[in-house]
């Protein structure tokens, strides 16, 4: 999920990109070497940068929050890993292939027969022959004289499969919930150019952003609020600019599930008894 410390740190790449768009490596486009990060400058670090013309860039979460929560909890598919191993039939054969993922990750081995689904989960220590005998033993309960030798299976004459699949894991993620944050993005400088070109910067660089991509994969809307400059530290030879934007954000939660290899479908009258049940 992203919180908001996630959110000042997407602020804060973008503000560096800003500054820095031939990277950190070449001078910054306002000359200055700047530090941008998220949180708050510590005191006497800040003092020491600003001695020799080193300008801080912080970005804070205010604490005007609002909840903007509308949309109703919907899980979206993130990722899917690719499966190693392979099922495939002719005839009355099935033929285990591929090869065992390394690093392990599940992987279900399907048979769909005149509409029963056989589905045998391969094991961390199995190998192709292993997964073909699980099978095997499995269809082998309702159709006997089935026999495996080695990756392959043969079924009883008169047997036929009608879909063949392996299944493996994905990540889904649901939004529950969407916050508005205000962040507040200070500009810590030692003399009035530098705030001024550094914070012009800021600014022009995130008016042309409207939608940011959090850690999750989910999107957040980015809006500018307002901008104070302050003199008030003159004497400390500190000259600040606070920009202030409000980002709108999902609180997602992720999990790891099992991709569908077979799905049953019931059909029921009016009262609730079942007619007839297909599995495809």
């Amino acid at each position: 999920m992203a919180s908001v410390w996630d959110v000042a740190d997407v602020l804060a790449g973008r503000v560096n990109s800003a500054l820095y768009p031939n990277g950190t490596g070449q001078p910054s486009i306002v000359g200055n070497v700047c530090k941008v990060y998220p949180g708050w400058p510590t005191e006497s670090q800040l003092d020491d940068d600003l001695r020799i013309g080193k300008a801080h860039i912080t970005v804070y979460p205010r604490p005007e929050e609002r909840n903007t929560t509308r949309y109703a909890p919907k899980q979206h598919v993130m990722s899917i890993k690719p499966a190693t191993i392979t099922l495939t039939s002719a005839g009355s054969k099935l033929t285990v292939g591929g090869a065992m993922p390394s690093p392990f990750t599940p992987h279900n081995v399907a048979a769909l027969i005149a509409g029963v689904a056989f589905i045998y989960p391969a094991q961390s220590n199995d190998t192709l022959t292993s997964i073909a005998t699980g099978l095997a033993t499995l269809i082998a309960a309702k159709y006997p004289g089935t026999t495996s030798a080695g990756p392959v299976i043969t079924l009883p004459a008169g047997v036929s499969v009608t879909a063949a699949r392996v299944g493996t894991t994905g990540t889904v993620t649901t939004e529950w919930e969407r916050q508005e944050q205000s962040f507040q993005i200070i500009v810590w400088a030692n003399d009035p150019a530098s705030r001024k070109a550094i914070g012009s910067t800021i600014r022009n660089a995130l008016s042309q952003i409207h939608d940011l991509t959090m850690a999750d994969g989910f999107g957040a809307n980015i809006k500018y609020q307002r901008s104070i400059p302050l003199d008030s530290m003159q004497k400390e030879k500190l000259y600040r600019h606070d920009l202030f934007y409000c980002v709108e954000y999902a609180t997602t939660v992720s999990q790891t599930v099992a991709t569908v290899v077979a799905a049953q479908v019931i059909f029921e009258d009016m009262q609730g008894d079942v007619i007839a049940s297909r599995t495809y």
